[in-house]
């Protein structure tokens, strides 16, 4: 049940310039958070953070820079303080982007290379499913299906990471789908464009954020 009144964490929604974000407000708050939109300088302090992206990665990098989204983000991790990134916003969690024959460098928090999906048709767009690891504290029912809309995604990642990786599969190529590292979450797909199991998932992010604040386990 989503958490009512003055004990709902306070989730800031970065707004640099991407598009979607009111969409993901409107998820946020039905799924039981007080909702604030605005800056880096704004949304600091927040219980959790929230970073949307919809287009290119490197048009999404060079916003998020410009906005001091990157160093939140850097400084709310280190401090073990949620953060989720949907989307593209899932996307520059990564070292590397290439996109359109351009690389530009992520914000580095997970390693890996966003590069385009090898599948026959693209985009993937539409509902799927995902493969969830044990432990996983995002997905419970693993029947549940998610909207994906991308051609771009993370293919692999290096031996040893230690992040509990979701993954799903498009027309035969796999990618990751969703990564729990530490304060970090991060999901390729649109939860607030997901019906009932996007607000579900919502509502489990938002629990573990309260827990945070609340000084339960250690994120980090």
């Amino acid at each position: 049940m989503p958490e009512e009144g003055p004990t709902a964490p306070t989730v800031g929604v970065l707004d640099y310039g991407s598009g979607n974000l009111h969409s993901a407000v409107k998820a946020l708050e039905a799924a039981g958070a007080q909702v604030v939109l605005g800056s880096a300088e704004q949304i600091a302090d927040c219980d959790g953070v929230v970073i949307p992206g919809v287009g290119a990665f490197a048009a999404c990098m060079d916003g998020l820079q410009q906005a001091g989204g990157d160093d939140l983000v850097r400084q709310r991790l280190e401090a073990g303080r949620p953060v989720l990134g949907i989307c593209v916003g899932h996307q520059v969690m990564f070292g590397l982007g290439r996109e359109h024959g351009v690389e530009r460098a992520g914000i580095g928090v997970l390693p890996g290379v966003v590069e385009q999906i090898e599948a026959p048709r693209l985009p993937h767009m539409g509902w799927n499913t995902v493969e969830a690891p044990a432990g996983t504290r995002l997905f419970t029912d693993l029947g549940e299906r998610y909207y994906f809309v991308h051609s771009y995604g993370v293919r692999s990642l290096p031996d040893g990471f230690e992040g509990l990786v979701t993954w799903a599969e498009h027309e035969g190529d796999r990618f990751v789908a969703a990564v729990e590292h530490g304060a970090l979450t991060s999901v390729q797909f649109h939860p607030e464009k997901s019906g009932a199991a996007g607000g579900r998932l919502l509502g489990r992010w938002l629990r573990r954020v309260g827990e945070v604040r609340l000084g339960g386990p250690s994120a980090s």
